[in-house]
């Protein structure tokens, strides 16, 4: 696909990396309930191979998936990397035996987290590590990261990471990680049901830290699914797919990181960037939108 059909390109603030804006997220490559190898460890490697040909230069992962056994999956499909290929991981998490997504937030965690990214994914400095804040929830949670964000910036500093984002942060959190050093992208829960994010996205926008929303799909009920399936019917397209234009419609800052083991649900996903939205569907899709913010 050319750059056009995966929804343009953007450039990370202050970098060099430039992705194009409808990537992979690598998280379901690993077995159910994101622990273990998969059922088909070749069926996987297939997925980010065809990813990488069709254009994607963007791939999410974190070493806690598996845990170690996504990015023990993309190495082997992809390494040596293409030259362009940007992998953004994640770091604060962990998965003990009892398969539960605990913190692991500590400086010492977090120092073991790089390596054991680097050493998983076969590379000598990553090339955007988020700090993932995990609260008691899903949710966001108010707190300082400071701690965590100055871990980051003096593993930055002696070469091990090349630059740093947030996930599931507030916009508080964002604020104070910028008074530390320079973030290039955030990485929360955002879609059409869930518009919390709204201004952070615009401010983000203004200063051209990228916006990269996960579960674009969750939290529909019953109507936004209805008015997403009839929008979808009219263009011909899958509901899914309706979810992903409006997004990369919604902001040029936001990157796009559907995941999938399928490479037909893969293809289907990454056609969705191709999809024109008119205005006047853009006006029906944003109403249902502003009727969920809270």
């Amino acid at each position: 696909m050319s750059e056009a059909n995966l929804g343009g390109r953007f450039t990370f603030a202050g970098t060099s990396l430039t992705v194009n804006r409808m990537g992979y997220g690598a998280m379901q490559l690993a077995g159910p309930g994101v622990w273990g190898p998969p059922r088909d460890p070749d069926a996987a490697v297939v997925v980010l191979r065809e990813a990488v040909a069709a254009g994607v230069n963007h791939i999410d992962t974190s070493d806690y998936y598996g845990p170690h056994v996504t990015n023990q999956i993309i190495r082997q499909a992809l390494h040596p990397y293409p030259k362009d290929l940007v992998i953004v991981t994640k770091l604060g998490g962990r998965r003990p035996p009892d398969r539960s997504w605990q913190p692991a937030n500590s400086p010492q965690e977090l120092v073991a987290g790089v390596h054991d990214n680097l050493r998983n994914l076969g590379l000598d400095a990553l090339d955007i590590a988020n700090y993932r804040v995990i609260g008691s929830g899903l949710g966001t949670e108010e707190g300082s990261i400071a701690e965590q964000v100055t871990v980051l910036a003096d593993l930055q500093r002696k070469g091990l990471i090349r630059h740093i984002g947030v996930s599931n942060a507030t916009a508080a959190q964002v604020a104070e990680a910028q008074t530390i050093t320079d973030i290039v992208c955030v990485q929360n829960n955002y879609n059409l049901a869930h518009r919390h994010d709204d201004a952070l996205i615009d401010d983000l926008a203004r200063q051209n830290i990228a916006y990269v929303p996960f579960f674009p799909l969750g939290g529909f009920s019953p109507l936004h699914s209805s008015i997403l399936s009839t929008v979808a019917e009219q263009l011909g397209a899958t509901p899914m797919q309706v979810a992903l234009a409006w997004l990369l419609h919604r902001s040029p800052n936001i990157l796009l990181i559907p995941g999938t083991s399928s490479v037909a649900h893969l293809r289907e996903n990454l056609a969705a960037a191709q999809l024109t939205l008119s205005p006047q569907t853009l006006a029906e899709l944003d109403a249902v939108a502003a009727s969920t913010v809270h």
